[in-house]
């Protein structure tokens, strides 16, 4: 007769370790001839349509220091609410827009990503959604990547009706996902994301 086969126990999940900004971006790190060039560095090209903007912030964990290890990932609409819409006919054809991004964390924990002012997509409950952006973070000590988003302040009325946002019942929280505009040459959105403490930002479970 055979052995009775044991239960299995789930394996202990593991952190990024110290060295996923460097995996995940190795040409920022130094390292050459793995990807000719960091996958998600580059959204816009030159045919990209839309409002051409920069989305900045700062990691800070729960002491208030600088996050300098994180990955930041971000997706996104174009400027029409469109995901994913190719230059040409073709659906292989090279996109105007990614709508995906990837940017490490500098010894600032500084994130910086080149990209267009999104627009309204349709929520769950079928009504547009106020411009945002999916944010995704991962770092040392960071068991599964945290799940966030970034609205912005000059989009207050439709703000006011996101779906999402008034799901959160504090004012003070819905505030933390929300970028302050910054003028130059290129609009500039600005938005710290803190992982723990008084100031944390708003995570979503997915």
């Amino acid at each position: 007769m055979l052995h009775p086969v044991p239960t299995l126990k789930e394996t202990p999940s593991q952190t990024a370790g110290p060295y996923v900004h460097i995996g995940m971006t190795p040409n920022w790190a130094g390292i050459r001839g793995v990807y000719d060039a960091d996958p998600g560095a580059t959204m816009v090209s030159a045919d990209t349509p839309g409002t051409r903007i920069i989305l900045s912030g700062r990691i800070i964990d729960g002491a208030g220091v600088p996050v300098s290890d994180a990955v930041v990932e971000i997706w996104q609409a174009d400027g029409n609410g469109s995901y994913g819409r190719p230059v040409g006919s073709s659906a292989e054809a090279r996109p105007a827009f990614t709508g995906w991004g990837r940017q490490p964390a500098n010894g600032e924990g500084e994130f910086r990503f080149e990209t267009i002012k999104p627009g309204p997509v349709p929520g769950p409950d079928g009504r547009p959604m106020a411009p945002h952006v999916a944010v995704w973070i991962v770092a040392r000590g960071i068991n599964i990547g945290l799940q966030t988003r970034i609205y912005f302040a000059d989009e207050e009325a439709a703000n006011a009706r996101d779906f999402v946002l008034n799901r959160i019942p504090d004012p003070k929280r819905r505030a933390t996902l929300i970028a302050r505009k910054e003028e130059g040459d290129v609009p500039q959105y600005r938005l710290d994301i803190h992982l723990q403490g008084d100031s944390e930002t708003v995570f979503f479970d997915m």
